[in-house]
């Protein structure tokens, strides 16, 4: 059972910032601390205690998956907390930043004077930071799902087809395969909506002689997978064909350096320097990459700003950019895996430019 270990991660973090307990809230936490999957709980977590709370709609739930000391009913959470909490006798309490600013008034409101509330951010990404072998085996999964879903909704990846019916086919078939849910809502954009870094599939017909990028990904098991291609329709203008090489190159010379003890602000420089020297430094904006798992964007930040180090067990995406707007854009996207001597790269669909022929 992987749930003694996790236990042991929080009484870890305790003993580290000095506090006597911690309140709970983020489903992607109380899943992955007791297995609870349904979408409201909460845990109240001491160096040798750990209570899970909900209401009546999941109780019976609770008792079949979660792994806790207790399993208590409450009618509001903020009560339900707070008895706990009284119970344990604690001063010091820990928090979620996620938690809403509310339900944190109201804790302050009704629970006792003496308590120190401490939020938390960043102490609580170490918790999920580096995944076990029977996570990276639930992202694997799921990123496999992949290979088979575009390749079942191709057809379709053709001119007069709007891109809502791209995006809706290939959910659809990820589901058929098993999939929990899309992971996030598809993109898919094409022509000149290539510009667009989260260009949402819309209700925009694809036309010949352009690229289309699909950013999708699914959930299975709880966890979750991203990928992105760049296709072309037909024939593209040279300048698309250009920006798409340098966007790959700039890709792989980030990826192939992945390694334990790498910066991962330096993975972004590599990238982003190679986009600079080809002349587009203006037309790559976001960071490189982010941690996949529980959440699809989670913990490590793969950017200029990050100050963390590749360290083995890690997951993130490699995913540079070039968007120019009213032209079109590239995105090339897999997620790697960081191992004890490099690292292995998860997704599995073919980089290299692509041409969709037109009959």
């Amino acid at each position: 059972m992987v749930y003694p270990q996790r236990r042991q991660k929080v009484a870890n973090l305790l003993g580290a910032l000095n506090l006597d307990a911690l309140v709970l809230c983020q489903a992607e936490n109380l899943r992955y601390l007791c297995g609870f999957s349904g979408s409201d709980g909460a845990l109240v977590a001491t160096a040798d205690k750990l209570v899970f709370l909900t209401d009546s709609r999941y109780t019976t739930q609770a008792e079949a998956e979660v792994s806790a000391d207790h399993i208590c009913e409450y009618r509001t959470k903020v009560d339900g907390i707070i008895a706990q909490l009284q119970g344990f006798g604690v001063e010091r309490v820990g928090f979620e930043a996620s938690l809403a600013f509310g339900t944190f008034r109201d804790l302050q409101d009704k629970g006792d004077a003496v308590w120190q509330w401490r939020h938390l951010r960043d102490e609580l990404q170490g918790l999920r930071l580096h995944k076990s072998a029977e996570e990276i085996r639930c992202i694997a999964s799921a990123a496999e799902l992949h290979v088979t879903a575009l390749a079942e909704v191709e057809d379709l990846i053709r001119p007069g087809v709007r891109e809502k019916d791209v995006a809706l086919a290939l959910e659809f078939a990820l589901r058929r395969l098993g999939a929990e849910e899309k992971a996030f809502d598809t993109i898919v954009a094409s022509g000149p909506r290539g510009a667009l870094p989260h260009g949402v599939a819309s209700d925009r017909v694809l036309a010949g002689g352009e690229l289309v990028t699909i950013d999708f990904g699914c959930r299975l098991a709880g966890y979750h997978s991203d990928e992105t291609v760049t296709l072309a329709l037909g024939h593209v203008p040279e300048k698309l064909r250009s920006i798409f090489e340098v966007v790959l190159e700039a890709h792989d010379r980030a990826l192939a350096a992945v390694a334990p003890g790498v910066a991962l602000a330096e993975l972004d420089r590599i990238a982003r320097d190679h986009i600079k020297t080809c002349g587009y430094a203006d037309y790559f904006g976001h960071g490189l990459g982010h941690g996949v798992g529980l959440e699809v964007h989670e913990a490590p930040t793969v950017s200029s700003r990050s100050q963390a180090l590749a360290e083995a067990g890690m997951v993130f995406t490699i995913e540079p950019g070039i968007y120019l707007p009213g032209v079109g854009g590239v995105r090339i996207e897999d997620m790697v895996l960081v191992t004890a001597d490099g690292h292995q790269t998860m997704t599995k669909i073919p980089k290299t430019f692509r041409n969709i022929l037109l009959n």
